[in-house]
């Protein structure tokens, strides 16, 4: 078992002010890691994979709250839909039609988060600032037809880079953008308030930045190999 536990108190304490949450980030680590940050009181879980988040599902307390932070695919919805609190990484509107389809199915509200490019590499997933606005106007649109998901806020990754301010920038930005858009978009209501930012290496900037929820998965559990 490679659970830090200091690091975990350490992380706890720091998200305190700020009154953000922890995903801890646990993807190809075994269910005793996950249930020992459990048992130390962690409760949501953060897996980039379809299968192995059925499988650990199965073996794992019933009260988890998942996660699901990976890119997904439009025909892997269905296998997480009856169990999945969270997804991060809603990057088109046929998939959070998706998404709202599956719910149905099992009577439930996912929430769901955007995720916007903001870093400069080409490799990360990701809307545009005019694909976003161009989704929830179609989401707007068709808000009556889509009760069984939630739009809930933002999710993106900084650049990989040792530039700080950039990286704050970037964080910045995306949380502007999310406060503007709520105010067209969401006036009025609990949605849209939430900013999914900052990992092991940038989450004490992201906090600054108005990160509401950082997801951890090295400093718990270890690097992965």
């Amino acid at each position: 078992m490679s659970v830090n536990l200091p690091a975990f108190q350490q992380i706890t304490d720091q998200l305190k002010p700020y009154h953000a949450k922890l995903v801890a980030v646990s993807k190809i680590k075994p269910p005793a890691d996950i249930q020992a940050l459990y048992n130390a009181g962690q409760r949501i879980f953060g897996e980039n994979y379809v299968q192995e988040l059925q499988e650990k599902q199965a073996v794992l307390p019933a009260d988890i709250e998942w996660h699901f932070i990976g890119h997904l695919q439009s025909n892997k919805v269905k296998y997480i839909a009856p169990f999945v609190s969270m997804i991060h990484a809603v990057d088109s509107f046929k998939l959070l039609q998706e998404i709202n389809k599956q719910a149905a199915k099992h009577q439930r509200v996912i929430s769901c988060l955007l995720q916007v490019h903001i870093a400069v590499e080409e490799t990360k997933f990701g809307l545009s600032e005019k694909e976003l606005e161009q989704l929830l106007d179609q989401y707007k649109e068709q808000a009556g037809s889509l009760s069984n998901i939630r739009i809930a806020g933002l999710m993106g990754m900084a650049s990989n880079t040792d530039d700080l301010q950039q990286v704050r920038n970037e964080f910045r930005h995306l949380n502007e953008l999310r406060k503007s858009l709520k105010a067209c978009f969401f006036p009025g209501t609990d949605d849209f308030k939430e900013l999914s930012t900052g990992m092991s290496g940038d989450y004490p900037i992201a906090l600054e930045e108005g990160s509401t929820m950082v997801r951890i998965g090295s400093m718990l559990f270890g690097a992965r190999y």
